[in-house]
């Protein structure tokens, strides 16, 4: 049966017009979901077709969207502060942060639902204070506030490209943000708009890889996406060995025995116990976020 389905959305192809990029979006999930996937293929398209709207080109840009939504329903988006450094030392790169905002906007117009987790080492990193002196509990409160800029920044920079977006911080300091809960987290989401959790986990000692964590399993995340500076998950580290070798995907369990540096302890333990997968991907090459949640081979698939 799924076959001829298959089969029969292939020689509508051409009637349709639907481009390449929607079919091989629909023909290269695994076996297992093809039924599931198919079947609410032809739901949907009998829902469009009720609503009489007879524009191919329409049902084009709608099917992009359904398709694209089949893969990843709601994502939890982990950007690092030093990406937005860009070629600079320090700080925000207004060229780095507009390419960012326009990838994000290019997904959200797809219909995912977005939490997004930024880091602060562009602007300061607590453990690093906590070595030059400053006391640890006020160096990471220092590193949430760094957060918090960040947040501000992306978040005007959503604003400015038309995607609305908003941020949600774990210490409460309104008007600058909103303080965060799950229930208001999903409620952001599901009304379309991005929601930007900042300042951490609110408590010292937890890194914001811990904390992209955390606010993934609370909203219920389909998977974490960890955008960095490099394209995946390497044996050792690619900018200082040459013969570092990519996996396409690794375990947490295989992590933890070759002691990578993907994320912290804490974090990927806290992935693996809850089932929340993560893809690690180079975020800096423009295009890649949206190849990711289109299921193309893009960086590294990390799995229970």
């Amino acid at each position: 049966m799924v076959g001829l389905i298959f089969k029969s959305i292939f020689l509508q192809r051409r009637k349709l017009n639907i481009n390449s990029e929607i079919y091989r979006i629909i023909s290269a999930n695994s076996p297992q979901e093809h039924k599931r996937k198919v079947n609410q293929f032809w739901l949907t398209f009998f829902i469009f077709k009720q609503t009489h709207l007879n524009s191919f080109q329409t049902f084009n840009v709608f099917l992009c969207k359904i398709c694209t939504m089949l893969k990843f329903k709601r994502i939890l988006l982990k950007l690092s502060g030093e990406s937005l450094m860009g070629e600079q030392q320090y700080g925000i790169d207004q060229q780095r942060l507009a390419d960012y905002a326009e990838q994000i906007k290019e997904i959200a117009d797809l219909g995912v639902q977005i939490g997004i987790v930024i880091g602060g080492g562009n602007i300061f990193r607590g453990l690093s204070g906590a070595s030059k002196g400053f006391d640890r509990v006020k160096g990471d409160q220092m590193g949430m506030l760094a957060t918090v800029i960040n947040s501000l920044a992306l978040n005007s920079a959503l604003n400015h490209v038309g995607c609305k977006s908003r941020v949600l911080t774990a210490i409460r300091m309104e008007p600058i943000g909103e303080f965060y809960s799950k229930d208001k987290a999903i409620g952001v989401m599901e009304h379309g708009e991005v929601a930007i959790f900042s300042a951490g986990t609110g408590n010292p000692y937890f890194t914001t890889d811990t904390g992209s964590s955390l606010r993934g399993i609370e909203i219920e995340a389909d998977v974490m996406l960890k955008g960095t500076r490099v394209d995946g998950v390497y044996t050792a580290d690619p900018e200082k060995d040459s013969t570092a070798i990519r996996f396409d995907r690794i375990s947490f369990d295989e992590i933890h025995q070759r002691g990578l540096k993907v994320m912290d302890l804490t974090a990927t333990a806290m992935c693996k116990e809850n089932n929340l997968p993560i893809i690690v991907f180079n975020m800096d090459i423009k295009g890649n976020l949206k190849k990711v949640l289109e299921g193309q081979p893009i960086g590294t698939y990390v799995h229970g």
